[in-house]
């Protein structure tokens, strides 16, 4: 492939072509920072008082910046969806109640798509909020609420392609988004309940018990057993530990896999040793209803690799392992 050449004959420096593009864009996104004002202010105390859900609209470019900010609403604990003005006026309209809020976007004010469905908006007695690129214009003069998006340029060098502008109205629509969500006490936990199969759901949603290994998987034996029945038992349940219980089921103790290599370095005898005379005693412990978020910071933070599981009389229910977290997305 030739290699493209600028008016001079030198090769083009893409690098400066790339940070030129960034630099405008940001410059277009700081200075929408001084138009959070009343409008804005006005702009969440409607969305935030909907009833039903925020109906996001745009055409071309503006309608795939729609389409984000929709799904960032609905993600973020205000219901939404994007609607497509031109399906709009061939029966989409019907999508939208009395109880929604309309949220426009349209760079210059005017796109006939959505100027053609602004009668039936208002029939409805909607609240529309619009961000455009012109106080001036039609949509912006027919809004409840206007918020200027404009930008002094496009990132593009005809001035054309919509760049600035698009990154800029997405910003504004990531303003709302994240205004509302404080004002509605949105926590992780929401978040994740909205994301049940992304890996934050795992990490805040899924519990110790769902994961944990239970009744004859658990790996056990008793306070007198030997070391020797320690690793058949170890060996078994493949879990690389065991817990080390005492008569009444209660945990006493447990033996890991480092356990045995600083036992093989003492060069004891397995077949003698008792096992509590080498257990770690005293040991990190979870319970099922934890986390398996808050199991993993544990192991972290003691640097270890697995946790027996122990209920309110200290008497073992479940374990696990760094394995067992890893399978389940935890990690």
């Amino acid at each position: 492939m030739e290699l493209k050449l600028d008016n001079k004959g030198k090769k083009l420096d893409f690098t400066a072509l790339g940070k030129a593009v960034l630099t405008t864009e940001a410059d277009s996104v700081r200075d929408l920072i001084d138009r959070i004002d009343d409008n804005f202010q006005r702009a969440c105390e409607i969305m935030l008082a909907c009833e039903g859900r925020i109906i996001v609209t745009g055409m071309g470019k503006s309608g795939h910046i729609g389409g984000k900010i929709a799904a960032t609403l609905a993600s973020t604990g205000s219901p939404a969806f994007f609607v497509h003005p031109g399906e709009a006026s061939h029966g989409d309209m019907g999508m939208i109640t009395p109880h929604d809020v309309v949220l426009a976007l349209s760079n210059s004010g005017e796109t006939a798509e959505i100027l053609t469905i602004l009668p039936l908006i208002k029939r409805l007695a909607v609240p529309l909020v619009c961000l455009t690129g012109n106080a001036n214009s039609e949509l912006a003069r027919s809004a409840d609420v206007h918020l200027d998006v404009s930008v002094k340029t496009e990132a593009c060098p005809l001035d054309l392609a919509p760049t600035s502008s698009t990154t800029a109205t997405l910003a504004m629509g990531d303003a709302l988004a994240i205004a509302l969500l404080e004002a509605r006490g949105f926590t992780a936990e929401d978040f994740a309940r909205s994301h049940p199969g992304g890996s934050l759901g795992r990490r805040l949603l899924l519990h110790v018990q769902q994961i944990m290994h239970t009744g004859k998987a658990i790996p056990v034996v008793d306070q007198q057993a030997l070391l020797g029945d320690a690793l058949v038992e170890m060996t078994r349940k493949s879990l690389g530990m065991t817990a080390i219980t005492d008569s009444d089921n209660k945990l006493v103790g447990i033996f890991t896999d480092g356990d045995l290599r600083r036992t093989l370095d003492q060069g004891l005898d397995i077949k003698i040793t008792p096992i509590k005379d080498i257990m770690t005693a005293n040991c990190r412990v979870a319970n099922s209803n934890m986390l398996a978020a808050e199991a993993l910071q544990i192991m972290e933070q003691y640097k270890i690799n697995a946790l027996l599981v122990v209920d309110e009389h200290k008497q073992v229910v479940g374990a696990l392992n760094m394995h067992d977290l890893l399978r389940a997305g935890v990690v």
